[in-house]
């Protein structure tokens, strides 16, 4: 009767939500890192960072602009995840995010500009994968054309290219 008793515990307790930390515990990535997100997060998969290969940003939802930019010439087709979602993904808890890009370019971005924006980590551009040499791996992109605003010198200062990492403050 013991033996019954343990088992219909152990069952229901295989039942109750998994604890928060838990529940959203990133998998490790399995080819080669292509961002790591540090600082006050509470998602991570090695050590206190979360570390994302291209099969896991293409998990996040993404999103696609059509825009011109300063640094292109005419209206492209950029598509990759929400800026917005990769803060979900990692439980971004910070207001501020210093991303820093391959050449040790950093820039401060306000998560707001997430919140207001649909901002993307431009990953692909016309259908193809953005390569380092083009502004690739990733590059924090605002949709320029359809906001007018956003064309200014502070916003080409947050709009860093061949992204690697990200530190949320």
């Amino acid at each position: 009767m013991k033996g019954c008793a343990l088992s219909l515990l152990i069952g229901c307790l295989a039942l109750l939500p998994l604890p928060a930390a838990l529940a959203h515990e990133l998998a490790p990535p399995e080819e080669a890192v292509l961002l790591v997100v540090s600082g006050n997060i509470t998602h991570t998969n090695v050590g206190d960072e979360a570390h994302f290969d291209r099969r896991m940003l293409e998990a996040l939802p993404w999103q696609s602009i059509e825009t011109s930019t300063p640094w292109t010439n005419g209206v492209s087709r950029y598509r990759g995840p929400l800026a917005r979602a990769l803060l979900t993904a990692v439980g971004a808890q910070g207001e501020t995010l210093k991303v820093s890009a391959l050449n040790n370019f950093m820039a401060e971005i306000p998560v707001s500009d997430f919140q207001r924006h649909d901002v993307i980590l431009a990953m692909e551009r016309d259908g193809e994968r953005m390569p380092i040499r083009d502004y690739g791996p990733i590059f924090v992109l605002y949709p320029f054309d359809e906001n007018p605003a956003l064309r200014n010198e502070t916003i080409r200062f947050r709009s860093v290219w061949q992204v690697h990492r990200v530190v949320v403050e």
